[in-house]
């Protein structure tokens, strides 16, 4: 389906801020960005309503629109997410990606053991049965779609609200890899095991075994595209006291 209006101006703008062309304090005026995209003048005015949304951008009166620095983004934002996993530093998105999900989902795996209700173990088990499925009928994008999901419900089956909100996180990982070609065409069979095993620890009621389990399978993820962002240098973009 074709980008509205709006979704292309906002994608310009938000992928301009996020390589640097849109640089720190560039200033522009609301006409020159109808001039520069063709649009009206309420396309332009949404589109700056959703980057303030974001921390990318504050309307200054009598001037225009003025790019924020980094440290104000909302880096969980899956739109921002998309945007830096779609410029040239998408190395240092897909660390931070992973290295989230590292701290984050084997928590969640030991949650969800002791708390998750009866259906949402029930439905790690068959997200992991169809895991399988797609990969014996070599169908690579049913199985990236499932493979979202069972993280998804993870997530969600740690009973965490917080944690639950982390599921784009999660998604925009895969996608990313998919994206950029660093997934392999099929898992193997000790990967979709690891998600066969997590599943079954998580209904049987063994925390321990579900964050160790969750822990091999973000590390052999991480194993398999940690070269990508190797030589990557961090930046140090919070705000300190």
């Amino acid at each position: 389906m074709p980008k509205s209006l709006l979704q292309q101006t906002l994608d310009s703008l938000g992928s301009a801020i996020v390589t640097g062309q849109m640089h720190e304090d560039y200033v522009v005026s609301t006409e020159e960005l109808e001039a520069k995209f063709g649009v009206s003048r309420s396309v332009v005015k949404e589109a700056v309503r959703v980057l303030h949304t974001l921390g990318f951008v504050v309307s200054v009166k009598r001037v225009g629109v003025r790019v924020l620095p980094s440290t104000s983004w909302n880096y969980f934002d899956p739109l921002v997410m998309r945007w830096r996993l779609e410029s040239e530093g998408y190395p240092a998105q897909l660390r931070s990606l992973n290295e989230l999900r590292g701290a984050i989902e084997p928590a969640a795996a030991e949650l969800a053991a002791r708390y998750a209700p009866d259906e949402l173990c029930g439905r790690l088990l068959s997200l992991a049965a169809e895991m399988r499925t797609a990969v014996r009928a070599q169908n690579v994008e049913r199985f990236i779609e499932v493979d979202v999901k069972f993280h998804d419900v993870v997530l969600v089956a740690s009973g965490n609200e917080m944690f639950a909100q982390l599921q784009s996180a999660v998604g925009n990982t895969v996608s990313g890899r998919s994206d950029r070609g660093l997934l392999p065409d099929l898992p193997d069979e000790e990967s979709l095991q690891l998600h066969v095993t997590l599943a079954d620890a998580i209904q049987g009621r063994r925390p321990e075994e579900a964050r160790a389990t969750a822990n091999r399978l973000i590390n052999a993820i991480v194993a398999e595209t940690a070269d990508t962002w190797a030589h990557e240098p961090r930046t140090f973009r919070g705000k300190p006291e």
